[in-house]
């Protein structure tokens, strides 16, 4: 479904050719200027189109000009679409937008199918806290075998200590990870490590400090409320400007940052009943990005409902994005191994739920759910490679009380059967920086807000969301500059545990872009099933390749018979990578929260 939309590019734009020019939304607004601070402010008339778009020109204007807009001889405020924005509540700063140092011409981007994604928080990732300590990394990702990092947020927030989805300055990179041009070195760089970018974004709502959208225009709705309030102005009256201006915001970081793709932060908190959904339109001017620039760029949606509806083809009813967060595989895994049954969990716990998660991808496709009371999902027969997996995320890690990964609530063990679980399946891994090691410092959640009643409703909101999980212990300040800093990864690589689980990432992550069995994600390319003992068998196929993994989900160790498989064993999670052959009827042991993997062309 097409439409045919004018498009106004909103912000203020420096040309070294010729005059700057400027655009800012206000349709209510009566007087618009744009008002530079030169060692004489001066301010320039702005004229209003019939959409309520002001614009103008400014000649002499440099980079690192401060300027904001007045409203109505009244209003002095940033730009909503400032590019650089230091101070969430100060001016904003013209910026060059061009950059010459891209070297990756041939560069042509990257298809989900092929992604081994490495979720990043650019504050916590290295003791630099910035978009170079993630350059220096870069080797590092490269030999471990990711294939794309996802970065979190990178929007302006206030302050230096944030995850990102509190930012109110979706154009402006943050200033404390190093701005426009260090993000595009560290775009250029990962392509040049055969590494794709994926950048997330937050398109559901704004954070609340900085934010002064309200003064230009109905940017929120009062149709809908959300979790942050009142929603974005996705479809209601003037909703134009609102979808614009996101649309222009995806398509900057895809084209002017060469980022490949874009993950969208909790997608069912867009509220849009408009004949043509906001995610459509989006979808549609990304692909006519793609087409224009050659380069391949992905779209994957954060989604709490169990439909397809986001990834299915726009020409079968759906939205088109190219791939979905799977977070009940995470919750079947997580809490069949850790036993945590309480909040969301209280819906898994069975090792029948791990099964269904990997043969039918949702756990729940129409069956009543205890925790949201009511039948819930529909089933899906997409391919595997459009859903992301993982056994921990920033979500999933620091929506703990304590921030603790699971490294610090499982053993070794499990910890390997749980990468082993995500890896060896058909669909798309994600991994959390420093998971791959065992790191233990905590992930917490944190802020730098400068408002105190703000600090302080966070303070008891964040209370009020641990309420179902019982939990006794102390919060952690979210605003404490000591909770940011221990959230810092300790990179400690070097003990002997966490050099053993190094090494099994790195296999498991080798066989998965290595093995013909493991290339093939279609859903006749699987079998799964489970025994009332605690065994998975999980079969891969594609052709004469065959790949078995027999995972124990049993705190004891257990036989299991080889019944009509031969072949050879070559990974255990206890001897690690080995030669054994295996004939039928062998009787292997499996000890405790143990796996094996067997490459065999016999089939089941």
């Amino acid at each position: 479904m097409q439409q045919m939309v004018e498009v106004f590019t909103v912000g203020f734009f420096y040309n070294d050719q010729g005059p700057c020019t400027c655009m800012v939304w206000a349709p209510f607004a009566e007087k618009v200027e744009l008002v530079i601070e030169q060692p004489v402010q001066a301010a320039f008339p702005l004229q209003r189109n019939d959409k309520g778009y002001w614009s103008g020109d400014v000649y002499g204007a440099q980079p690192g000009v401060k300027y904001r807009f007045r409203l109505n001889d009244e209003f002095l405020l940033p730009d909503p679409a400032s590019l650089q924005q230091p101070d969430v509540h100060g001016f904003s700063i013209l910026a060059d937008r061009n950059y010459t140092g891209w070297t990756d011409h041939d560069w042509k981007g990257m298809a989900l199918r092929d992604m081994i994604i490495y979720e990043i928080h650019t504050g916590t990732f290295t003791p630099q806290g910035n978009f170079n300590g993630i350059r220096e990394k870069l080797p590092y990702l490269q030999q471990l075998g990711i294939t794309a990092i996802e970065i979190m947020p990178v929007a302006q927030f206030p302050g230096s200590r944030n995850w990102g989805y509190d930012g109110v300055y979706p154009f402006a990179v943050q200033y404390s990870y190093g701005g426009i041009e260090e993000l595009k070195k560290l775009v250029n760089e990962a392509h040049a490590h055969g590494i794709a970018v994926i950048l997330d974004v937050v398109y559901n709502h704004l954070g609340p400090e900085g934010n002064y959208t309200s003064h230009y225009g109905p940017y929120h709705t009062d149709r809908y409320n959300t979790f942050w309030g009142h929603a974005m102005n996705f479809d209601d009256a003037w909703s134009f400007g609102v979808r614009d201006y996101f649309i222009q915001n995806a398509l900057m970081w895809l084209d002017d940052f060469h980022i490949d793709g874009l993950r969208l932060d909790a997608v069912h908190a867009i509220a849009d009943n408009s004949s043509l959904h906001f995610i459509e339109a989006l979808q549609q001017r990304v692909r006519e990005l793609e087409q224009h620039t050659g380069r391949k760029k992905v779209l994957i949606a954060e989604i709490d409902l169990n439909n397809p509806r986001y990834i299915n083809p726009v020409q079968s009813g759906g939205y088109g994005f190219d791939g979905q967060w799977l977070d009940e595989f995470h919750h079947a895994l997580h809490a069949l191994l850790t036993g945590e049954v309480n909040g969301y969990y209280e819906d898994f716990g069975s090792i029948e739920h791990v099964e269904r998660a990997y043969r039918d991808t949702y756990v729940y496709s129409g069956q009543y759910s205890q925790h949201r009371k009511r039948y819930f999902g529909v089933t899906t027969v997409n391919p595997y490679d459009q859903f992301v997996v993982f056994t921990q995320n920033h979500d999933q890690v620091g929506n703990r009380l304590l921030g603790d990964r699971i490294s610090k609530l499982l053993s070794a063990e499990s910890v390997k059967l749980m990468a082993a679980a995500v890896l060896l399946s058909p669909y798309i891994p994600m991994l959390f920086m420093g998971e791959e090691y065992g790191e233990e410092n905590p992930f917490l959640f944190f802020i730098s807000h400068t408002d105190n009643s703000l600090v302080e409703q966070v303070r008891k909101g964040r209370k009020a969301e641990f309420a179902s999980f019982k939990h006794q212990e102390d919060f952690t300040d979210p605003q404490a500059v000591e909770t940011f800093e221990q959230c810092v990864l300790s990179w400690n690589t070097s003990s002997e545990k966490n050099k053993a689980l190094l090494e099994c990432y790195r296999f498991l992550i080798r066989l998965r872009k290595e093995h013909p069995a493991m290339q093939y994600t279609g859903r006749e390319g699987m079998e799964v099933r489970s025994t009332t003992n605690g065994l998975l068998i999980l079969k891969r196929f594609h052709g004469p390749a065959v790949l078995l993994s027999v995972m124990n989900f049993s705190p004891v160790a257990l036989q299991w018979e080889a019944e009509a498989f031969a072949g050879k064993k070559i990974y255990d999670s206890v001897a690690g990578a080995t030669d054994l052959a295996v004939q039928p009827g062998d009787v292997l042991t499996l000890e405790h929260y143990g796996f094996i993997i067997l490459d065999t062309n016999k089939a089941l």
